[in-house]
C-alpha cells in the first residue's frame, strides 16, 4: 500500500536529490505515516487507521467518530 493517510490524503512528494557535484537525482519524501487503532463507541468495535503524524494530533481534536466520518466521505472504506 502506498504511503498516503486515510484522513488528509497526504501522498509523498517528489523531489531532486542534490549532491555536493550539484548533480541532481529524483528522491521522494513520504509521509510520516503511522498506523493507530482507535475505539468507536457508536459501532462497539475499534478500527485500525493509517495516519499521518498531523492527523493523529487532528483526530485528537476533533475526535475520532468526526474524522470517521471525514474519512468515509473521501470514501474510504473504514
Amino acid at each position: 500500500m502506498s504511503a498516503h493517510c486515510m484522513l488528509t490524503g497526504t501522498q509523498p512528494g517528489f523531489g531532486n536529490r542534490i549532491s555536493h557535484s550539484h548533480r541532481r537525482t529524483s528522491r521522494r519524501f513520504d509521509p510520516n505515516i503511522q498506523s493507530k487503532r482507535y475505539w468507536l463507541p457508536s459501532e462497539g468495535r475499534s478500527v485500525r487507521l493509517r495516519l499521518s503524524a498531523r492527523a493523529i494530533k487532528t483526530v485528537d481534536t476533533i475526535g475520532v467518530e468526526a474524522a470517521v466520518a471525514r474519512i468515509r466521505a473521501r470514501g474510504v472504506k473504514v
